[in-house]
């Protein structure tokens, strides 16, 4: 799994918003693709070939670059095979409003989520997550390996079950601590993704979609006082294997 952008809300200077690039035997998928994910991801799959898409929710900082695909899949491979995309209802009419006079489905095989679904070698299984819009966390398994990943949520018990035992739970760390007086929570801190970690049994932690200007070191540092295993932070470039060491 390698980190295309880490960040919440709009890119600071040489990062990316949300978008993580998996690759499995040679199967490559996707999740999110927000602000500056695109060039990221062709220089890290230069022929671009992509088997598979994954979209959280529709806010622009997970989604946004999913017009560049379609515009590259559109415009450099007319009447090529559909793409397969995951994501829940308003994605679609989120991309279409950048391309009115485009048919996203030429490109497009839109299934929806949440929902359990066999993606090439992976059983995938998005379940909803508290956020202003639909949201689903994403949770993908293979050979006995488990990567799972919040996308944008608050606090709920869902996410103990979305990371259960996984190999690697990636999880949102937008808000700082002391911001949780808000009467509905709807993005986690830190500290917060490193108890719901601890609750899921997961062996690793990757903190991502920091609030630009956050302290990346300083919410590591949080989260492991709630988290026993090893925790990291997403970085542009970064990449994990997955299984075990």
């Amino acid at each position: 799994m390698t980190v295309l952008g880490s960040c919440g809300a709009f890119p600071e200077p040489g990062r990316a918003c949300s978008g993580y690039a998996v690759d499995w035997d040679g199967y490559r998928l996707l999740l999110d693709l927000g602000y500056a994910t695109l060039p990221r991801l062709l220089a890290h799959w230069p022929d671009g070939a992509v088997d598979a898409v994954v979209v959280t929710h529709e806010h622009p900082d997970h989604c946004v670059d999913l017009h560049g695909l379609f515009r590259m899949r559109f415009y450099g491979d007319p009447g090529g095979p559909k793409l397969p995309l995951y994501c829940p209802p308003g994605v679609l009419d989120r991309i279409g409003g950048l391309e009115p006079d485009a048919d996203l489905h030429a490109v497009f095989d839109v299934r929806p989520l949440p929902g359990s679904h066999q993606v090439g070698p992976f059983a995938l299984t998005g379940l909803p997550l508290p956020h202003y819009v639909p949201n689903a966390g994403i949770r993908i398994e293979a050979d006995g390996v488990a990567l799972a990943y919040t996308g944008d949520t608050g606090p709920t018990p869902a996410l103990a079950e979305l990371g259960r035992d996984a190999d690697l739970f990636i999880v949102e760390a937008t808000d700082r601590d002391g911001e949780t007086d808000r009467p509905t929570r709807n993005l986690l801190t830190s500290t917060e993704a490193g108890h719901w970690a601890g609750r899921a049994g997961a062996r690793r932690l990757m903190l991502t979609h920091f609030w630009p200007g956050n302290d990346r070191a300083a919410a590591v540092a949080a989260a492991r006082k709630e988290f026993d295993g090893e925790v990291l932070a997403a970085e542009e470039g970064l990449t994990i294997a997955l299984g075990p060491n």
